[in-house]
């Protein structure tokens, strides 16, 4: 059994599977949870998928001829926005300004309300899948850097080619694993800190995964268009809810009542880089609420990480291996954040053997001017130890 307790969109349980091992995955998003469900699921009939598909938009671009609209999207004159569908205001102030333009958002509710109605049974998720993304990668206005961002504001966009597209990409996929059986794969929505709710007890043998990295990146606003549009987030309660289930790795994330740094509160260069990251901040006349977070949300990731550790050891086999894809951090006013080596010790105090801190690749740091290391650490998790010899052991 391998696992991903942060498995993010898929990638490691899909070539776990396509390796022909059986995989896990565990993911606090509700929507990258969801992409992964779709993308491990193969008992899906690619032809019928692509038939069902092309009639969605035969359907949905007659609405839109008779509506005026051609979804070329190449020098269309604009209709007036007033007869444009819309989301609520609700859901719009949760969306990065422009995130989508007027017209292309009208397009893609129009296809999302056909493939809701019209999607069969065993099929709907992946229309719905391709239609998230279609609707990030090309009908909206988002760039995707270290963070992101708006790239150039389009005013119309192909909507249904663009899906389609993505439709017959899934369809190839599916044909090039119809010839044989794969194990079986399955994705928990749920917090990493508290993985032993979720899987059995000593059932794991592996480990792949790349937890999130203490600094300012947002998870939530990397799938927050497709999250908004699809339901998975309808207001700012719901968006509270889904950052609370997170690791804290950035300040957006942090709450009243958040206590995952007393788990550190002993661990002395943790302690040492918080304080550090505070002086700093107090030297540079650096006032914001984020940035009074910067020292706090350090001991938390640290904290949390810790929690995730020390649950996991419940649902280890002896001898189970992990591998963490984890990178150093200097984002916190430039002071480095070692987080493999930190990580390492932590693991090592929990019980874990330290097999290695391996280079991954190095990336380049504008902030700090300095190539920053990206690391693999490798553990194993011998398993119980026993006190004492013969009779009368005791398991610890």
């Amino acid at each position: 059994m391998l696992l991903d307790p942060f498995c993010g969109c898929g990638t490691t349980l899909v070539e776990g599977k396509l390796a022909g091992l059986k995989t896990v995955g565990v993911e606090a998003n509700p929507f990258a949870c969801f992409a992964s469900k779709v993308k491990t699921n193969w008992d899906v009939d690619a032809e019928e998928l692509l038939d069902d598909s092309r009639a969605i938009a035969q359907k949905t671009l007659r609405q839109l001829k008779r509506q005026g609209i051609d979804d070329s999207g190449l020098f269309q004159e604009v209709p007036d926005e007033s007869k444009l569908l819309t989301l609520p205001e609700q859901k719009l102030k949760m969306l990065l300004s422009n995130s989508i333009s007027p017209l292309p958002l009208h397009k893609s509710l129009v296809l999302l309300e056909n493939i809701k109605n019209m999607g069969s049974k065993g099929l709907q998720e992946h229309e719905l899948l391709a239609f998230a993304n279609s609707l990030v990668f090309t009908v909206s206005n988002l760039h995707f850097g270290p963070e992101v961002g708006l790239g150039a504001v389009k005013s119309d966009a192909p909507v249904v080619s663009s899906w389609l597209s993505e439709i017959e990409k899934m369809v190839r996929d599916l044909r090039s694993v119809s010839e044989r059986d794969y194990p079986d794969s399955r994705t928990v929505l749920a917090d990493s800190r508290e993985i032993g709710l979720h899987i059995p007890p000593s059932s794991v043998d592996a480990i792949i995964t790349s937890p999130p990295y203490p600094n300012e990146k947002d998870y939530t606003r990397t799938t927050r268009l497709e999250s908004v549009l699809l339901g998975f987030i309808e207001d700012k309660t719901g968006l509270r809810s889904l950052k609370s289930s997170l690791l804290r790795s950035n300040t957006r994330n942090v709450y009243k009542g958040d206590d995952d740094d007393k788990w550190v509160s002993e661990h002395k260069e943790i302690q040492r880089i918080s304080h550090a990251i505070e002086k700093r901040r107090i030297e540079l006349n650096k006032n914001s609420g984020f940035e009074k977070l910067y020292g706090k949300v350090t001991k938390l990731y640290f904290g949390g990480m810790t929690r995730h550790f020390a649950d996991l050891r419940k649902i280890l086999k002896p001898n189970a291996k992990l591998a963490y894809v984890v990178g150093d951090q200097a984002s916190y006013l430039r002071v480095m954040i070692r987080t493999g080596q930190l990580l390492a010790e932590i693991g090592e105090a929990l019980g874990y053997e330290v097999m290695g801190l391996d280079l991954f690749r190095t990336r380049f740091a504008s902030a700090t001017r300095e190539q920053l290391r990206e690391e693999v650490l490798l553990l194993k998790w011998p398993g119980e130890k026993v006190k004492g010899n013969g009779k009368g052991a005791k398991r610890v």
